[in-house]
């Protein structure tokens, strides 16, 4: 599973650096960060969350 982060779009919540910190981080600016791309699989349910809980809708996932 891979994952995309529109940094545009991100408003900063944290809620997937809490949800799925071995994926996301936050920068300075508190804009998401990609950690890896590729979300191993025993990540893939928290990156999963990560994304159902983005209340900016800046997160996807795409399964390969």
């Amino acid at each position: 599973m891979k994952i995309a982060a529109d940094r545009e779009t991100c408003i900063g919540a944290g809620m997937c650096v809490l949800t799925a910190p071995a994926v996301f981080d936050q920068d300075d600016d508190g804009i998401v960060e990609l950690l890896v791309e590729d979300v191993p699989p025993g990540d893939a349910d928290a990156a999963r969350q990560a994304v159902a809980l983005c209340p900016s809708g800046a997160l996807r996932a795409l399964d390969d």
